[in-house]
């Protein structure tokens, strides 16, 4: 959420940041009429509870009962009144922080301007795009070869979009998330098991909600919904807390299952695992000092690097332009990984500085060794890496002339002696 105080001393800012995301029809000049509005009524509500006050302490000195009941008599109007206002107060205060939280993160000076992902940045590449010898299959004909994938089955007993692994598929995912978390925890993250269902309140302090509200699948009896990504139960283990500066930054790591309803375009990513309501994914997330960010950002770019390079996939770092970022980013880079396959790169990490954001929603502060006044940490999230498309990318890269798929040595202690997954039959 942006600071108030930002929007009101300097709204042509936002405008342009928000121009600059290509979005014309932000509400800055409704939530300066709200602003504007519920400060004229607290100044209104606080002259009369000071006049009633006042009056209060003159009725308590009054000898005379006739008197001092006129005087009563009188200020109950201005009761009714002041509860009147209140109410009002109260109102426009819910309708203006209502409206704020619509607003998107401003764009860091670093991000570079561009209309839609056409104008992403493709910053650095590692490797070359692998020329095989042979027509690779996609990993929708090489899973069900193999006997790995069962999509039938899937779409039987849920619908579509769903899908069974089996097997040395299954072990191999598995396998992928346990390594993933354990090359984490060296990197300097610490662990958590985390709920796949939270509250509203945590979603909001994440940013989820209320704009991706449609996008998120929720029980309404109990207020549970599942995570779209453990990026917010992380968001939400400290809210409302005031860390110890010493304390920073604090980095995390955690799996979960994540559950989002895709709007899948017709013709587009319509074929294998690539999209999914229900995916695996294994997180990483920061909270830092303000002035560390920007350092911790690199960190995070270059663990998700790490995580490519040592299963040894080609890939690349992509920065995205303003009219790309997500709802909560300042400043995103997207780790992509080739698949042969598929023939296309495909995006297995977004790793983004959020800054004070998620912490001004959350209400997550620190404070400062010296004793000065608490300030909101800055928060960074990355996939470390998101399933299902490192799994496709593992299948497709590693695959050989005869239709099996060689298991990555990283990967082989979670894999109980399997070092080559061979087709059926």
């Amino acid at each position: 959420m942006l600071d108030l105080n930002l929007i009101r001393e300097k709204p042509e800012v936002v405008r342009k940041a928000l121009r600059d995301r290509q979005m014309e029809d932000a509400p800055v000049d409704r939530v300066l009429e709200l602003d504007a509005r519920r400060r004229a009524l607290l100044t209104e509500v606080e002259a009369m509870k000071a006049e009633r006050n006042a009056v209060s302490k003159e009725i308590g000195r009054m000898k005379d009962p006739v008197e001092r009941q006129a005087k009563i008599d009188a200020m109950r109007g201005l009761g009714d009144r002041i509860a009147e206002l209140d109410e009002e107060v109260r109102q426009v205060e819910s309708d203006l922080q209502a409206l704020v939280a619509t607003i998107p993160n401003i764009p860091h000076p670093d991000t570079p301007y561009g209309t839609g992902e056409h104008d992403n940045r493709v910053v650095r590449q590692s490797g070359d795009i692998p020329q095989l010898d042979f027509q690779p299959l996609p990993h929708w004909d090489l899973g069900v070869n193999l006997g790995i994938i069962d999509f039938e089955r899937g779409v039987k007993i849920t619908g579509s979009r769903f899908y069974i692994l089996n097997g040395a598929g299954a072990r191999l995912q598995r396998a992928l998330i346990a390594w993933m978390l354990d090359l984490h925890i060296r990197q300097g993250y610490e662990e958590r098991y985390l709920p796949f269902m939270v509250k509203s309140q945590t979603l909001f302090a994440s940013g989820q909600l209320p704009k991706f509200a449609d996008n998120l699948y929720h029980d309404a009896e109990e207020d549970f919904w599942n995570v779209p990504t453990a990026e917010v139960p992380l968001t939400g283990m400290l809210m409302d807390e005031v860390l110890e500066e010493a304390s920073l930054p604090r980095r995390y790591t955690a799996y979960t299952p994540c559950f989002r309803r895709e709007k899948m375009s017709a013709g587009r990513d319509v074929r294998g695992i690539k999209r999914g309501h229900q995916f695996d994914k294994v997180e990483m997330y920061i909270f830092c000092r303000p002035e560390e960010s920007m350092r911790e950002l690199e960190k995070m770019v270059a663990d998700a690097e790490q995580t490519c390079a040592e299963l040894g996939l080609t890939y690349r770092v992509v920065q995205l332009c303003t009219g790309d970022l997500g709802f909560n980013a300042a400043i995103t880079y997207d780790i992509e990984v080739w698949a042969p396959g598929c023939g296309e790169w495909l995006e297995v990490s977004s790793v983004s500085n959020v800054m004070d954001f998620q912490a001004r929603r959350a209400n997550i502060k620190y404070r400062p060794a010296d004793g000065g006044k608490t300030r909101f940490v800055h928060t960074l999230n990355g996939s470390g890496l998101g399933l299902p498309r490192t799994l496709i990318a593992v299948l497709e890269n590693y695959q050989q002339p005869d239709g099996s798929v060689v298991v990555p040595e990283v990967l082989r202690p979670w894999m109980g002696g399997i070092e080559v997954i061979r087709p059926q039959g």
